[in-house]
């Protein structure tokens, strides 16, 4: 999603044809370029990441049907990624009404269960067309979804997950976030589809930013 749009169809910055075509089509052995492929970042962003580890966060919407697509991939990319680098997902949030699924995430996330029930939040809302964007529809989520309501809703209005809701959109900022899906890499570096020219191709440039990265430490 593009921050500036408003409707969901204008909303995420990756095209159909982006997500669709192979990143070779685009780009056969081309060096990343700072500013074409990627920004390298005036500023450095403080990271969550342990001593030694590089840490890649993935910015999403799930109502973004863009992030949607890119989830399986970015799951399979997830499953070959060193030991030395850590995957950190950070719902953004472009408006107050995204906050409701902010805190859906992190709530899951207080609960452990963001591994079992991440991707059926995106099936719920582009699947079966359930709405997810509102305390009340979000809590019956929880409910058809094994969990306990009340303890749900007692996180969901917590401090904690007020706290990292803020934190989410005060990362989106300080990288630049133009749209969703995107990614930044060890503090440094932004890249996204429409700047890699496709999701697997931003991938690839995620894993040439990791190297430069390391080569930084």
């Amino acid at each position: 999603m593009n921050r500036r749009e408003f409707s969901v169809g204008a909303a995420c910055v990756v095209g159909i044809a982006a997500l669709g075509l192979p990143a070779g089509v685009f780009a056969q052995a081309r060096k990343p370029e700072n500013g074409t492929d990627y920004l390298a970042l005036d500023k450095r962003v403080n990271t969550d990441a342990p001593a030694g580890k590089v840490e890649v966060i993935e910015f999403f919407w799930y109502s973004c049907p863009h992030c949607n697509a890119f989830e399986p991939k970015l799951e399979a990319w997830s499953r070959k990624l060193p030991p030395d680098v850590v995957l950190k997902r950070v719902p953004v949030a472009f408006r107050d009404d995204f906050v409701p699924q902010q805190r859906l995430f992190y709530t899951l996330e207080a609960l452990g269960k963001v591994d079992e029930l991440h991707a059926k939040v995106f099936q719920a809302i582009h699947v079966d067309h359930k709405p997810t964007n509102k305390e009340d529809a979000i809590l019956d989520w929880a409910g058809q979804n094994g969990l306990d309501k009340a303890r749900f809703k007692e996180l969901y209005n917590s401090f904690s997950v007020s706290s990292k809701a803020r934190r989410a959109s005060q990362l989106q900022d300080a990288f630049k976030v133009q749209g969703v899906p995107a990614l930044g890499i060890a503090g440094r570096y932004y890249t996204d589809g429409t700047m890699a020219g496709t999701l697997d191709r931003a991938l690839q440039v995620t894993d040439y930013l990791i190297a430069e990265a390391r080569k930084a430490r």
